[in-house]
């Protein structure tokens, strides 16, 4: 029989994906002109709570502590927001105010999880792999949304944490441990920030795409530094996952 824990990871998992479908199927009611549309903006937003939850349901034990329920939480907007974006990509329009407001908000409670954690007793690696999931996540959302005006570029910023986990897979060096840094924390919460201003209406072109392209110029120099630490370091014991710590 499953555990008390494994019934709350199962139950969190469940009511968080519940929730993005209920926000999700209220999104996609607006009448869009391409039949096929809502169901890629569901199906976008169904990816974002479905790698959240797995990353909580694979654990073992099964268990969810209350920093990973605000971190579900994100992991809610962040998928709402992919749900907006993609509208906004096939057809060329602003995501518009509700789609910063929603990633705003999910920016801001990257803060939370972190102080409850901490207050709770409950940090763990496997909160921090999921925080840092779910950064990555709402980073991608808000490169692809505001590809559209700003460039194919920006995309590069969205996609840099990807890769470097993906080469990791190949290259066991890049899977290590990291000293932490403070000036990698901000560089990482930089980039969100730098996204949801060049994506507020009204706010000028020209501040917007040097906000983004000073976000891209520090977070490649962060993750060089990092990686150029790994690889001197690679004969050392290791056992971090994947970029756990590089952008958070």
């Amino acid at each position: 029989m499953e555990s008390s824990a494994g019934r709350s990871a199962v139950t969190d998992a469940a009511a968080a994906m519940a929730g993005f479908l209920a926000a999700g199927s209220w999104i996609v009611a607006v009448p869009l002109r391409d039949f096929a549309v809502p169901y890629l903006a569901l199906a976008a937003g169904i990816a974002v709570v479905g790698s959240a939850d797995a990353s909580i349901l694979r654990r073992k034990p099964r268990r969810t502590t209350p920093a990973d329920r605000v971190t579900l939480v994100r992991a809610v907007l962040v998928a709402c927001c992919a749900t907006m974006a993609v509208p906004a990509l096939l057809n060329g329009s602003s995501p518009g105010p509700s789609f910063v407001v929603l990633g705003g908000l999910a920016f801001l409670l990257d803060a939370v999880d972190g102080a409850v954690a901490r207050r709770t007793g409950s940090s763990s690696l496997a909160g921090a792999r999921l925080d840092v999931q779910t950064d990555a996540a709402l980073v991608l959302v808000l490169s692809c949304a505001a590809a559209r005006s700003l460039g194919a570029w920006v995309l590069a910023i969205g996609l840099m944490w990807y890769v470097f986990v993906a080469a990791g897979q190949v290259r066991p060096a890049l899977r290590g441990v990291l000293r932490p840094s403070r000036l990698r924390k901000i560089i990482g919460a930089y980039q969100p920030f730098a996204f949801l201003l060049a994506l507020t209406p009204g706010v000028p072109e020209g501040l917007g795409t040097g906000a983004v392209a000073l976000a891209l110029l520090t977070l490649v120099a962060s993750f060089g530094r990092d990686v150029t630490e790994l690889e001197r370091s690679h004969r050392k014991p290791v056992g971090y996952e994947s970029g756990a710590e590089l952008v958070n």
